[in-house]
């Protein structure tokens, strides 16, 4: 077992999963100023700490993404926050891309940004206590997307970027978000989401990255949002679970589902069904942002000092999501 594969083990194993607290800066003031509370490094900085300090850290989160202003910020006793979260037994992790920008030559979708300085900027968050990094690559679903352009292009940069923090002794997560806007049907998504894993894959192995040390991060398989028909989770469950028996290698330890748009509740319905019907070698459990911290968050903006009340929210809905990883989740437990 490589030490790559053994930080994966400890991020994703006994119903363990991932805090994604890794927003940048314009994405936390839309989500404070949505509960009404003011954007400024000491608010963002009070909110995640609370979240750290939480006891369900210990048995439910195995790693935290980190944005770059969290991960070099101190906590109000002035520990730093990677020690924090090394504290509670989970190892902190740090996004590495520098966000989506329009492609070339095919302006209707994204590609990621960041490769430049990777590699000093990758020692330096080692340094910093770091030790899994976060790459997201977006893809729309139309008729006529993503399109080979789309799928190659960030495919790549997901193989370049992985080989360069295994090469500076980090675990890179492989996100390939296929978004959820749109009408499509759930068969649709099912195609372009297999197509495009199957290429990332195809450039992971062709730039030498060892499937042993990765997490991937995909989609789950499901309709559009604005798609008229409502699809039942156990066939959400078997279109995931197809798609990624279909297009995966059989090195890869485990797949941490990104929430995508799902309300906390579908988030752990929808990973629970998939943790019951797997039949796969892969550990399935959760890289929520949204789906962990939506309630947390606006228990906290009624009353930013009732760090309890805060504390229990969270407590519950990470509970909620190891369960779900363990498919040992079921709603009544959620009233409970």
């Amino acid at each position: 077992m490589s030490d790559l594969n053994k930080i994966v083990l400890k991020i994703i194993s006994s119903g363990k999963g991932i805090l994604a607290a890794d927003e940048s800066n314009g994405t936390m003031t839309k989500r404070l100023e949505a509960v009404n509370v003011k954007s400024n490094p000491e608010n963002r900085l009070a909110f995640r700490e609370t979240l750290f300090s939480s006891e369900c850290m210990k048995e439910c989160i195995g790693g935290v993404i980190l944005y770059d202003e969290t991960i070099n910020q101190k906590t109000s006793l002035g520990k730093p926050i990677p020690d924090l979260i090394s504290e509670t037994g989970a190892i902190p992790g740090i996004k590495v891309d520098t966000g989506v920008k329009n492609l070339a030559n095919s302006s209707k979708e994204k590609i990621t940004e960041g490769l430049d300085g990777l590699r000093e900027r990758l020692k330096k968050y080692y340094e910093l206590g770091a030790r899994f990094t976060k790459w997201r690559g977006v893809y729309s679903i139309s008729n006529e997307y993503p399109s080979k352009l789309a799928i190659h292009t960030n495919a790549h940069a997901l193989a370049r970027y992985s080989a360069l923090v295994q090469e500076s002794k980090m675990v890179p997560i492989i996100e390939p978000e296929v978004l959820m806007d749109g009408d499509h049907s759930i068969d649709i998504c099912f195609k372009k989401t297999s197509e495009v894993i199957k290429k990332c894959f195809e450039e992971l192995i062709l730039n030498k990255v060892d499937l042993s040390g990765i997490i991937l991060k995909p989609n789950m398989i499901l309709p559009g949002s604005q798609s008229k028909n409502k699809i039942a989770g156990e066939e959400i469950s078997k279109k995931t679970l197809e798609c990624l028996e279909n297009s995966v290698p059989n090195e890869v330890p485990g797949i941490a589902f990104l929430s995508g748009g799902q309300s906390e509740i579908e988030a752990s319905e929808n990973l629970n069904l998939i943790n019951k019907n797997n039949r796969t070698k892969f550990i399935m459990t959760y890289s929520y942002g949204r789906a962990l911290q939506q309630s947390a968050l606006k228990t906290w903006s009624k009353n930013t000092k009732d760090i309890e009340s805060t504390q229990n929210t969270f407590n519950h809905r990470a509970k909620m999501c190891s369960l779900a990883a363990q498919g040992k989740w079921s709603i009544n437990l959620e009233y409970k």
